[in-house]
């Protein structure tokens, strides 16, 4: 199993058994997303941040030092400082820093939101936009739901909630404007609800995907709230604070562990 940590100007992949670090992945600016395609024991490896550029490692091919092609198959850039190869992806289409890189279902495409507003579905094939979508509002959380039934992808941006098709690239299955700005979005699609956090404030909202009404407000927060997720089994969601902590609340009627 591999896991890949953001750290100043590097990116590292570590196996989680044994903690040893397998590769560096060098960057000339900060990092703020990686990921991996959905496999067992996945061979490349995604990056994006400020450097404006969507980065893809192979960790399968040994280190080069002299290669100077941007193909696929013949990395560009490496050199000392840079030891696995990789290649980018639409140079020079991002208009700000990446701030969220997410490998679809579909391993031919990978999803990027950035900081000019736009969410973009790259063809890895084509190594170009499959379909791309402008949000209205400074972009929060991009997270692509793989637990339900029906795959999606959630967006933050402004006070709006963005809701788009997991397997369809840029196909939006709903809008919803709410009153407060929204720093952070969470979709749990069998009960037909969604949480939120803000930026401006410390509260949790759950609302009602359907009807689009808040139902209800969680408070415990010291500082705005950056990021949420569900649990597996959808009867928890976690959320994360700037004032340095995580907390769990409960999203099922019946008791659940602790809670009654």
């Amino acid at each position: 199993m591999f896991e890949a940590d953001v750290s100043c100007l590097d990116s590292k992949v570590w196996d989680t058994h044994t903690g040893e670090c397998l590769h560096t992945l060098s960057h000339s600016h900060i990092v703020r997303a990686v990921t991996f395609p959905s496999q067992p024991r996945p061979q490349l490896v995604a990056t994006g941040g400020f450097e404006k550029k969507l980065r893809i490692f192979d960790l399968s091919r040994p280190s080069s030092t002299n290669s100077t092609s941007s193909s696929p198959t013949s990395p560009n850039g490496i050199g000392p400082s840079s030891p696995t190869p990789s290649y980018e992806i639409g140079p020079g289409v991002h208009g700000g820093p990446i701030k969220s890189v997410i490998w679809s279902t579909d391993l031919n495409i990978l999803i990027t939101a950035a900081d000019d507003r736009t969410v973009r579905w790259w063809d890895l094939r084509a190594r170009s936009p499959a379909a791309t979508f402008e949000l209205e509002g400074m972009l929060g959380t991009c997270e692509l739901d793989t637990i339900s039934a029906t795959s999606s992808l959630s967006v933050a941006a402004g006070k709006s909630a963005y809701f788009f098709s997991g397997t369809q690239p840029g196909q939006l299955l709903k809008k919803i404007t709410t009153s407060k700005e929204i720093a952070a979005v969470a979709l749990h699609a069998e009960s037909r609800k969604f949480v939120t956090g803000g930026g401006g404030d410390t509260w949790v909202r759950v609302y009602d995907l359907d009807d689009e009404t808040e139902l209800e407000i969680q408070k415990g927060h010291h500082g705005p709230i950056w990021t949420i997720s569900f649990s597996p089994d959808g009867k928890l969601y976690a959320t994360g604070s700037e004032d340095g902590t995580v907390k769990l609340w409960k999203f099922c009627s019946e008791p659940y562990g602790l809670w009654r």
